[in-house]
């Protein structure tokens, strides 16, 4: 009998979808729309994610991931089961699904993804720990005895790593990553020109200007946002230098885990990762100069790999492929066939 197999990169921000054969078949936010009186899931994903900040006061928009965990059980169950669904359709065989979750999960917090994968459908649910899977989907060798160091900067957790024959060897996860930067850049608008934006606003303002060394070049920005003294709408131009200045604060926190990490890798694996260099993978990893950054501050090359957003879901699915190699990497939890 033969049935899907899906790996998911169950994040903060975005969840990916990853299918055995076919690839990455889906990347849809992680939001849910919800009717406020009666609970209804009115939108999920893309369309719900265009309601963030715009809803009237029946409805409400979600995100039931909170800094790489569940937050809300029930609403990213549903989540989770429309996203299924729309991969497999109303397929009779259900699913053997990977789900990634930061390497600082408790183990209540891995539970209730489980409970969540297998009350969405799961025939069979695994856990692997999001640097692992990271480290396979961007192509590094981490079941020899070599060492290899990977930083994985999502929406809601950053977390750092040193693998070696097929298991991590040191790891940090802090809850300081994407999410913190845009929180950053609205706490410095409204300081410092009394303008309040919103998170989808503060998430392009980062795309576009953002950056984690000083810019060679000043680019602006112009941004509209609501006068919190007139109460008016208001554009102001923000530059690039400016941004940068407001990331400092989420950056220094993620440099600090990066160096903890390295004061307890062995020395050995250490002598690998200075010839072989740190690996950034997650959207967090597109921020403009974050390799130069971490380049200068631990003194080691820093790269980004080569498709840094899908590197998880990529891992994800290629973890049911190497059961045997990776079973310290990851908790694995009988399936139930119903």
């Amino acid at each position: 009998m033969w049935n899907k197999r899906l790996g998911i990169d169950l994040g903060t921000a975005t969840t990916l979808v990853y299918v055995q054969g076919k690839g990455i078949v889906l990347n849809e936010p992680s939001v849910v729309a919800v009717a406020k009186n009666t609970g209804k899931v009115l939108a999920i994903g893309r369309e719900a994610r265009e309601m963030i900040g715009k809803t009237p006061e029946y409805i409400v928009a979600h995100r039931p991931l909170k800094d790489g965990v569940i937050d809300n059980y029930e609403i990213t169950r549903k989540m989770l089961s429309y996203f299924i669904q729309k991969v497999c359709g109303r397929s009779i065989f259900k699913p053997d699904i990977v789900i990634c979750v930061p390497s600082g999960c408790t183990e209540v917090e891995k539970r209730a993804v489980l409970d969540a994968a297998y009350h969405s459908g799961a025939r069979r649910a695994y856990l692997v720990e999001e640097p692992m899977a990271a480290a396979i989907g961007a192509g590094l060798d981490i079941t020899g005895p070599s060492g290899n160091m990977v930083i994985d900067i999502g929406g809601g957790t950053t977390d750092v790593a040193v693998l070696s024959l097929g298991g991590i060897v040191v790891s940090r996860s802090i809850r300081v990553a994407g999410d913190k930067m845009d929180e950053a850049i609205v706490r410095h608008l409204r300081k410092k020109f009394n303008i309040m934006i919103g998170e989808r606003t503060a998430e392009q303002i980062k795309i576009e200007v953002g950056c984690a060394v000083p810019p060679d070049q000043d680019k602006s920005i112009q941004v509209k946002g609501r006068d919190l003294v007139s109460g008016l709408p208001k554009e102001i131009t923000v530059t690039a230098s400016e941004i940068h200045k407001c990331l400092t604060e989420p950056l220094s926190s993620i440099l600090e885990a990066v160096r903890m990490v390295l004061e307890h890798t062995p020395p050995e694996l250490a002598a690998d990762i200075g010839e072989k260099g740190i690996c950034l993978t997650g959207g967090g990893a597109l921020l403009q100069g974050i390799d130069v950054l971490i380049s200068r501050s631990t003194g080691t090359v820093a790269y980004v790999a080569e498709d840094p957003i899908s590197c998880v879901a990529l891992g994800a699915g290629k973890v049911l492929d190497h059961l045997k190699e990776l079973r310290e990497g990851f908790l694995f939890t009988k399936g139930r066939n119903r």
